[in-house]
């Protein structure tokens, strides 16, 4: 039996899954937790990683790994290959302001990178620093992303070993940094040197070498252990759960995300879709929300009761919750782009204010606004058959329930995994035998489709007073 190794190193937590690359089942696997917070040392996420691998029993009989992690963090390193300052993450929105100027300094940036830059993307978190910390700015010799450094460390190099040319990524994390053109797969220098303040013939910065899909960057330190590019969290996944076209992946993790896997890019000027690469060589349309499985933590917390509780409370109110409507926004949105919003419960009355009514009016408004995404996706020629119902939440009867009656397309809910570190064992399995391997993913739950347009329009009428 040949074993490979998937890590899933996202915000909250690092998971590594060895698994057998001719069938996909799952042999072991472990975790750990990284600290909370928008900014990190990545030390911590290197040190959760080793604790993860341990947990999963060790590496000694894989035969390959790769890295799928949360996209868009900022890394930047100095010339002898140290941290100079904690890593921004995607949700930290200090930086909102820096992408507005970067838009209003470049009109043809989405044409340029595919996307239109907000405050999650590596580039406004650079323009940031530049404008922020001017001395750290002035140290940057490389800048990478989390799955980009976890690589480089278990490849053997850091600050014992600081070649800063052995740094790599791939087209899916690349076209999530602000500055990089998933078409001609080239980085835009340009853009590059606005965000960090310096002319692109002299910038003097290291960017790490994209790799293609099924390659390898090289091996793992003092180990014949075979290292796979790697891939953004999303592009991971998406390899996890095989989709193909017609496949809408609705994830609600710490984020939700809405994509597809698609053969062309489409940017879209208006920000709303980003238009990032796949992991395998294709396009990953996709729309971000900052909202996701939190505003169920924050509900289920405020009412008492557990996650499976609050399902069962959701159940019991009627779909629109009696007009009750809770729009998400508790840390900012990004979709639609108000990094300042807050939360706000619309349509409160004697007999909508219950319990059974804001259980359901939580659910109904996290997956309203990843509905507003789908409907973003299809403005930009995605096609949808199928959605595929996917993070902790998606288990939760109530949530697949409810996403049956807020999207007007059939509800597949996969079973159970981590599909961020499945995808990254694929593309180990890819690198070993220079082909995609092809394993079968089982389904937990098809809702019957029962569509009930009065959520939707509930949603639509509050957000367009709010927007």
């Amino acid at each position: 039996m040949t074993l490979v190794a998937g890590v899933d190193s996202s915000t909250q937590s690092c998971k590594v899954l060895i698994v057998d690359v001719a069938t996909g089942a799952l042999v072991r696997s472990g975790r750990a937790a990284h600290p909370a917070g928008t900014e990190v040392d990545p030390e911590a996420w290197w040190s959760a990683l080793t604790a993860a691998i341990a947990d999963a029993g060790g590496l000694d009989d894989v035969s390959a790994i790769s890295v799928g992690g949360q996209q868009h963090g900022m890394v930047v390193l100095d010339a002898a290959g140290r941290v100079i300052r904690p890593a921004l993450l995607w949700n930290d929105t200090r930086s909102a302001t820096a992408a507005t100027d970067l838009v209003r300094e470049f009109p043809d940036i989405a044409d340029r990178t595919g996307s239109l830059p907000v405050a999650s993307f590596t580039s406004t978190k650079l323009r940031w620093l530049r404008d922020n910390e001017p001395e750290n700015a002035a140290l940057v010799a490389a800048v990478c992303l989390p799955h980009d450094w976890l690589t480089w460390r278990l490849r053997g190099f850091g600050v014992a070993n600081p070649q800063l040319d052995e740094l790599t990524t791939d087209r899916s994390d690349a076209s999530g940094t602000g500055y990089f053109n998933s078409v001609t797969n080239d980085y835009d220098l340009d853009l590059l040197a606005a965000a960090l303040g310096r002319k692109a013939d002299a910038l003097g910065v290291v960017l790490p070498r994209i790799v293609a899909p099924g390659e390898t960057v090289g091996t793992l330190d003092d180990s014949p252990v075979t290292v796979a590019c790697g891939a953004g969290d999303n592009a991971a996944a998406a390899l996890g759960l095989g989709a193909r076209t017609g496949d809408v992946v609705v994830s609600i993790g710490t984020s939700g995300t809405v994509f597809a896997v698609a053969d062309d890019q489409v940017p879209d000027p208006t920000g709303t879709v980003a238009g990032f690469a796949d992991a395998s060589g294709r396009f990953l349309p996709l729309v971000a929300t900052l909202n996701a499985a939190r505003v169920l933590d924050s509900t289920a917390a405020l009412l008492g009761v557990s996650h499976d509780e609050l399902g069962v409370l959701a159940l019991q109110a009627e779909p629109g919750a009696g007009g009750l409507v809770l729009q998400p926004y508790f840390e900012g949105e990004r979709t639609p782009n108000l990094p300042d919003a807050t939360a706000t419960l619309f349509g409160m009355t004697l007999a909508s204010t219950t319990r059974p009514s804001l259980a359901r009016a939580a659910i109904e408004g996290l997956l309203c606004g990843l509905a507003d995404g789908l409907d973003a996706l299809r403005a930009q020629g995605v096609s949808a058959t199928r959605i595929l119902l996917i993070g902790g939440a998606a288990q939760n009867p109530a949530v697949s329930t409810i996403a049956s009656q807020v999207f007007n397309v059939p509800v597949v809910v996969p079973e159970p995994g981590e599909y961020v570190a499945r995808g990254a064992a694929t593309q180990a399995g890819w690198a070993l035998a220079e082909a995609r391997p092809e394993w079968s993913i089982a389904t937990s739950a098809e809702p019957a489709s029962d569509f009930r347009p009065i959520i939707r329009q509930q949603y639509a009428r509050y957000s367009a007073v709010v927007s």
